[in-house]
């Protein structure tokens, strides 16, 4: 699926496709999301901790927060609305699924299904699953926008700079993950952003991290400018969620 936008904000040149052929044997991913492959069932020894046994529950809160922001989110709104209007209507029961994961990860998207995995025992908060509805909302745009190949590591590199860029990395995150200090602010979200990028790749494909490390910087200027559908990074703390929702008519996001 694809919609060729004739209006994009990016900082010069927006995001071009890349041409690397995908290598079939490349291994993909780990098994992060057990409920989805059907290889999940609760432990007697975590159930008498408290860490499972309670998947009915934690759905049902993990699909209320998913309703709560598909209503009243700003950014989550927006998302919902640029995929609408590039032909790849977002619908809450078929695209996105709350589900059992890995304590390693809090959401992914799952191109096959076209389809966003909320981790329900993981992102237990609505401000936690606002963030990965955002950020699994950008790999989704990529993929109906402009045909991303997740066995492509070029497209895949690109589409979780993107996500980082946009939806992850303020200053603050910057400095949690030790990519900030107060001489080198500009440079901080740079570096926390390539560091997300490489985090989220080495999660999902089993490369080296030398190897993850160099397609990131090879692909990085063209994809961290394109700032397509939210038009701006957007800050913690900062009514920059607002602001770009507010601003999404202009470019045909409605």
């Amino acid at each position: 699926m694809s919609n060729d936008k004739s209006t994009t904000r990016t900082e010069g040149e927006s995001n071009s496709e890349s041409k690397n052929e995908p290598n079939p044997k490349e291994a993909w991913g780990y098994d992060l999301y057990p409920e989805r492959r059907g290889t999940f069932t609760p432990k007697v020894t975590n159930i008498l901790l408290g860490k499972e046994g309670k998947e009915g529950i934690e759905k049902s809160k993990c699909e209320k927060n998913v309703y709560d922001c598909v209503k009243n989110s700003s950014i989550v709104k927006l998302m919902m609305a640029a995929l609408r209007s590039s032909g790849c209507p977002v619908d809450i029961r078929r695209h996105i699924s709350c589900e059992v994961c890995d304590y390693s990860v809090s959401g992914g998207y799952d191109p096959q299904l076209n389809q966003i995995v909320v981790c329900q025992n993981v992102s237990t908060r609505k401000g936690m699953v606002q963030g990965v509805l955002a950020h699994e909302m950008i790999h989704m745009f990529d993929y109906c926008r402009n045909n991303l190949d997740f066995r492509n590591m070029e497209h895949l590199a690109c589409t979780e700079i993107r996500a980082a860029n946009l939806t992850h990395c303020s200053f603050t995150s910057a400095w949690s993950q030790g990519d900030a200090s107060w001489t080198k602010v500009k440079q901080a979200h740079q570096d926390c952003v390539k560091t997300k990028a490489l985090y989220s790749v080495l999660a999902v494909r089993q490369i080296g991290k030398a190897e993850a490390v160099e397609v990131i910087e090879k692909v990085f200027p063209k994809c961290y400018k394109d700032l397509e559908p939210i038009g701006r990074r957007i800050r913690r703390n900062s009514d920059d969620m607002d602001r770009a929702y507010k601003e999404g008519s202009y470019y045909g996001y409605e």
